[in-house]
């Protein structure tokens, strides 16, 4: 009789996997905020993801909200991650190795949470103030969540950083970052200037989400010598800004929608001097009307915006 061949390791039976125990331990202390052991339980620091760069920067981790003002244990308004995801019951008493059901409140992408209950969680607190005309807004409208521009565990907010503002409303508003990179433009990429100093993003009275009710009145927060009042007013400025001038960017100077003297021509033709561009020569009185040509209209009209000028807006013989 054959001797019995030895059973090898590679052979044996393979052991059924041992379950997992997924509840949060009922001794596990907070590590953070108050109450948040009964989440920490299970999603400690095991959960961190490692190594460093931007990928770390925008996805930190659950435990980075520490860094943050979410995370200001001293502060009696902090909340805890039930406040924010929901009691989540289902998903904090599930047993077993399979995946747990989701929180009641998820901030993920694409998630089941619809953007209006995501935005609910944040306005419990964070209502009021600059936040009051969010309801009806144009990014509410438009399912724009708070977590699509805000990301709430991460110590860098880049919404909040004014020089990587605009890399995030960029991500939405395209035509606006080929405007920004025109040769006349407000000097937003340089981190002079962000999108925040115009545009109330959460809210406005105004059109277009601008901080204040007309698109003049918030040009004249940094353009205030343009206000006025002046002994004679150009009544297109003084109507609306966006008459003369486009906001983001244009590849005329001074952000203009098109170069002098074509864009005067459109509202001065034949008013007190030909409006055409004719290329005629000789001096005042005869030539004077006709030197146009590659000439523009602030050469001698250099208050367009409104003068207090004495001898009044025309010239008078």
């Amino acid at each position: 009789m054959a001797a019995a061949t030895p059973l090898l390791a590679a052979d044996a039976p393979k052991a059924a996997p041992t379950k997992v125990n997924l509840a949060a331990d009922p001794n596990a202390k907070d590590l953070i905020l108050k109450g948040d052991a009964k989440c920490t339980g299970c999603h400690d620091e095991a959960d961190e993801p490692t190594g460093a760069g931007t990928m770390l920067e925008l996805n930190p981790g659950v435990l980075a909200i520490g860094k943050t003002k979410h995370g200001v244990k001293a502060d009696k308004r902090t909340p805890t991650c039930t406040d924010c995801h929901g009691d989540s019951e289902k998903h904090r008493t599930h047993k077993g190795s399979d995946k747990p059901p989701k929180v009641d409140r998820s901030f993920r992408s694409h998630t089941p949470t619809s953007a209006e209950q995501r935005d609910a969680a944040c306005m419990s607190c964070h209502k009021g103030g600059n936040r009051m005309n969010w309801p009806g807004s144009q990014h509410a409208n438009g399912d724009v969540s708070c977590n699509a521009c805000h990301k709430v565990h991460s110590k860098k907010d880049l919404v909040r950083d004014k020089y990587a503002q605009a890399e995030v409303c960029y991500t939405c508003h395209k035509d606006q970052r080929v405007e920004m990179r025109k040769p006349s433009h407000h000097p937003v990429n340089e981190g002079k200037v962000v999108c925040s100093a115009c545009h109330n993003l959460h809210g406005s009275t105004g059109p277009k989400l601008l901080i204040k009710n007309t698109l003049n009145e918030t040009c004249y927060s940094c353009h205030m010598e343009k206000r006025g009042p002046f002994l004679w007013e150009h009544p297109p400025a003084a109507d609306n800004c966006a008459n003369c001038h486009v906001p983001h960017g244009s590849n005329n100077t001074a952000l203009l929608k098109t170069r002098q003297p074509y864009l005067c021509e459109q509202c001065h033709d034949y008013t007190n001097h030909p409006g055409n561009v004719y290329s005629g020569s000789g001096l005042p009185p005869n030539g004077a009307a006709q030197q146009m040509v590659l000439r523009a209209c602030a050469n001698c009209h250099t208050q367009v915006h409104g003068s207090n000028h004495p001898s009044g807006p025309r010239f008078t013989r």
